[in-house]
């Protein structure tokens, strides 16, 4: 069983919308996405569940603070 990561690095957080690193990358450099949060100095990472959240559509209502 595989598990679900709490953190995902920008390869498994474009994984997890469907999309290209390049893809995902461009979004969040345009602000339609989220960007990633420092959790160690130099390491980043993305919420896994704020991602699900928007892939569902389930994060327009829920007025996500960027």
């Amino acid at each position: 069983m595989k598990a679900l990561p709490i953190w995902a690095s920008e390869k498994t957080a474009a994984q997890l919308l469907d999309m290209k690193p390049c893809e995902f990358r461009s979004l969040v450099n345009d602000g339609h996405l989220p960007r990633g949060r420092e959790i160690a100095p130099g390491l980043i990472r993305w919420d896994a569940d704020q991602l699900r959240l928007i892939g569902r559509g389930d994060a327009i209502d829920g007025g996500i603070d960027w």
